[in-house]
């Protein structure tokens, strides 16, 4: 592919040694320099988080960086296909996913949400307002509430979320059905941040009150879309929905 929905920047490659205090990554850069990288991602990175893997990183020596390295990628063995498709590169930075949404959203890429022509971010809604929603797109028809998941865990050709018990994650379920029964359309949506899956489920396991919930959000007229994005060194695109799995 030539074109990316989301270009990265010139990235450098590296090892993972650890990963610690949640925010940091020591990687050493395929130079033998050990550097520390900031890890943009608060969670725990479940099945994503290999050391001895290789990784991609961005630099930016801002004067305000303590850490001018952030962990961008990682490379891990595929689940799916390891005689075709051994290797599947996953996105660690859970800053771009709204991004990239936000990207998508611009150039009408997905059709399931219909027509729309104005797009607003962080818009608060819920009891007394005190959250906020990714996005809400207003146009001729109702108003849509959508929020953002990023997604890395699976098994096997299943993506999973969430990886680990999210409060959060379930009162914004809430929310969303709350906002169907006032009349807008709410939408959930799955960004799988690698490329080598093709189903979705919620993640029983790591959380079952959350997946009880989505069942009950489905039910009340909430709209899931599970986004697969093929990620590489070089950009981010968008491949489609996956097939629900429950």
């Amino acid at each position: 592919m030539d074109s990316y929905l989301y270009p990265y920047p010139s990235l450098e490659s590296g090892v993972l040694l650890k990963r610690y205090k949640r925010f940091l990554a020591d990687i050493e850069l395929t130079s033998g320099e050990v550097i520390t990288a900031h890890c943009p991602n608060t969670g725990p990175m479940t099945g994503v988080c290999i050391p001895g893997n290789l990784v991609m990183v961005s630099h930016n020596a801002g004067k305000t960086r303590k850490y001018p390295y952030t962990w961008e990628l990682i490379q891990l063995t595929s689940e799916v296909d390891p005689l075709t498709q051994p290797l599947t590169w996953v996105g660690i930075n859970t800053a771009l996913p709204n991004k990239v949404i936000h990207l998508a959203l611009q150039e009408q890429l997905f059709p399931e949400l219909g027509n729309y022509s104005e797009i607003k971010k962080e818009v608060p809604y819920g009891i007394e307002l005190k959250s906020r929603v990714d996005f809400v797109l207003k146009g001729e028809d109702k108003p849509i509430y959508l929020e953002v998941k990023n997604t890395t865990w699976c098994q096997g050709e299943i993506a999973l979320f969430p990886d680990t018990v999210t409060e959060r994650g379930q009162k914004h379920l809430k929310e969303l059905i709350e906002i169907v029964k006032q009349g807008a359309r709410a939408v959930m949506l799955y960004f799988i941040n690698r490329g080598d899956c093709t189903q979705f489920a919620p993640g029983d396991i790591a959380d079952p009150v959350y997946g009880q919930l989505l069942r009950i959000a489905i039910s009340e007229g909430v709209e899931i879309l599970p986004c697969r994005f093929e990620v590489t060194p070089e950009g981010i695109q968008y491949l489609g929905l996956a097939e629900l799995s429950f």
